[in-house]
């Protein structure tokens, strides 16, 4: 039996939880969310908590018991709190700037790389070297992160670039010249 999977959910004051055949809705202050469950795996409410079951013993049903679950739990996290990751750009001249929905990144290369902000999203730029990106979906506010991380990831050997705000590199020694 998953450990994660058997668990139940406690759903906070102001969250609905709707569950319809296959998919699973989540209202709450925040906005709303949906998620397809897998088949073999079962969702109820069930005396304001979620019960997350499986139907057989199948290796992928087994897997998916876990994931089910936790992935319902960052749902009911995300429309209560919301989830927020943030980054730092470093480097001399090295500048982000946001217009609308569009951010553009002045980051060594000769023309600024331009990126699309997508919907559910919130982006805010301060002292146009930290972003923050926050949402209420966390896998979609990590790829992001993730995607702004892309443009320019870290040089080992000057650190350069964007990345997590607390991220720890490994600096490496350059050539000595004897």
């Amino acid at each position: 039996m998953s450990r994660i999977g058997k668990k139940s959910i406690t759903i906070p004051g102001g969250v609905e939880v709707k569950v319809a055949g296959s998919s699973v809705s989540i209202k709450g202050p925040l906005g709303k969310l949906d998620w397809a469950v897998a088949r073999g795996v079962n969702v109820a409410v069930d005396q304001g908590q979620v019960v997350v079951s499986r139907s057989s013993e199948d290796r992928k049903i087994r897997a998916l018991h876990g994931l089910v679950r936790a992935e319902l739990n960052n749902m009911i996290l995300g429309v209560t709190k919301g989830y927020e990751r943030s980054l730092e750009i470093t480097g001399v001249g090295y500048k982000t700037q946001i217009q609308g929905r569009t951010m553009s990144f002045n980051v060594g290369y000769i023309n600024p790389v331009v990126y699309q902000v997508p919907a559910g999203i919130d982006v805010k730029v301060d002292k146009q070297t930290l972003i923050n990106v926050k949402g209420i979906d966390k896998r979609l506010v990590g790829q992001v992160a993730a995607n702004l991380r892309a443009i320019k990831p870290p040089d080992v050997y000057k650190q350069k670039g964007v990345r997590f705000v607390g991220e720890t590199l490994r600096k490496k020694e350059g050539k000595t010249g004897k």
